[in-house]
Parts: C-alpha cells; sequence; structure tokens
C-alpha cells in the first residue's frame, strides 16, 4: 500500500529545513539539494511541492512571517484583558514582546531566518511583497502595544512614532541577541525592554 503523504506536513518539514540552513549557514546556502538534504528527502520530492529555489524561499518567508505573527496574535487577547497600568498588563506586555526577540531556540532559527530573509529583500525583489507585509502586520501589533500604553489623548502622530521607536528597539535587541548570546540574554533583553517601556507608560 503506497505511503500516503500530508501535503501541509511535507511543506512544514521543508520550511524547516530551510529556517534550519539559514539560522546555522546563511540564506545563500539554502537551495533546493541542501533543504532537500537536511529535511531528509530526495532532491524530486522537494521539486514536487516547489519548482525552484527562488519559490521555496519565498515560501518560506511567508511561512515564518506567518508562524511569528500568529504567536504574537495569540497573545494580544491577554493584554487587552488586563487594566492598563496594572503589573498583569505590564507582564502581558513583556511577554508578547519577547515573542518577537530569539529567547530560545525556536524563535532564535525563526528570527534569524526573518531577519536574513528581510535584508535579502533590498537585492531579491521576489521578496519585497513578504517584507512588506511583515513589516506592516508586526507594526499593527507594536501599534497596538503602544495605544495601550500611553494616555489615550495621545496624538495619533505620536503613537506612530513611538510605534516606530519600539519595532527598531526590538530589531536592535534581536540582532544583538543573534550576534552576542552570550551578553544580551533574555534576562538583559527583558531589562531593555522594562526600560523602554518605563518611557512609554501613563
Amino acid at each position: 500500500m503506497p505511503k500516503i503523504v500530508d501535503p501541509d506536513a511535507r511543506r512544514r518539514d521543508v520550511v524547516d529545513a530551510v529556517l534550519r540552513i539559514i539560522a546555522v549557514d546563511g540564506l545563500e546556502r539554502a537551495s533546493l539539494r541542501e533543504v532537500a538534504d537536511e529535511a531528509g528527502l530526495a532532491v524530486g520530492s522537494v521539486r514536487h511541492y516547489f519548482a525552484g529555489s527562488d519559490e521555496l524561499l519565498a515560501f518560506s518567508f511567508a511561512s515564518v512571517v506567518d508562524r511569528v505573527v500568529a504567536r504574537l496574535q495569540s497573545m494580544l487577547p491577554a493584554m487587552d484583558a488586563a487594566l492598563p497600568g496594572s503589573a498583569a498588563h505590564r507582564q502581558a506586555v513583556l511577554t508578547l514582546l519577547g515573542g518577537m526577540l530569539p529567547l530560545d531556540e525556536e524563535r532564535a532559527v525563526e528570527i534569524c531566518a526573518l531577519m536574513a530573509f528581510r535584508s535579502a529583500a533590498r537585492i531579491k525583489p521576489f521578496f519585497a511583497p513578504e517584507a512588506d507585509r511583515s513589516h506592516r502586520q508586526v507594526a499593527v501589533i507594536a501599534g497596538q502595544v503602544v495605544a495601550g500604553l500611553m494616555p489615550a489623548d495621545e496624538p495619533q502622530e505620536n503613537l506612530v512614532i513611538e510605534a516606530e521607536r519600539l519595532l527598531a528597539t526590538l530589531d536592535g535587541l534581536g540582532m544583538h541577541a543573534l550576534l552576542q548570546p552570550a551578553w544580551m540574554t533574555a534576562d538583559m533583553c527583558s531589562g531593555v525592554l522594562e526600560r523602554h517601556l518605563d518611557g512609554l507608560g501613563r
């Protein structure tokens, strides 16, 4: 009896292989052959789902964006349910923001790949739509965080600026945590975020 293959599960396995390769050896090594080897598949099996490396990488970029955004969105209800200014609200915000940082192995692989894809979008136009989507969707969530931390009558232009400042802080922390993990630990990241939030508090 032929083995039944779940196409969605197989694509997830291939994407996971792409992300691992990028995290260890960089984006340029993520060819169809290398990905097939990493996933324990024949090249033909990967080609069954992806016509070439560009299609595979674009799909992987979209997939990692979906994963990160879904993780952040899953944390929004806890933040929204807590009273602004309370300890519970602050902790919910810190937990959500931590979802954008490489604080464990899974997130480190995802954030490393996400940064590599976004950087490559400068010179690889087929990455541009996902680079734009990733920024817009995460910016919306950053905007929700900022709106919950600042006075209700804060001018909209200030909220936008503070959301971008928060995103820049998270990007910087993410890069430092990936490049200097012995120094930029989870505790150090939390300390920096705490200090940043102090500047936004009510």
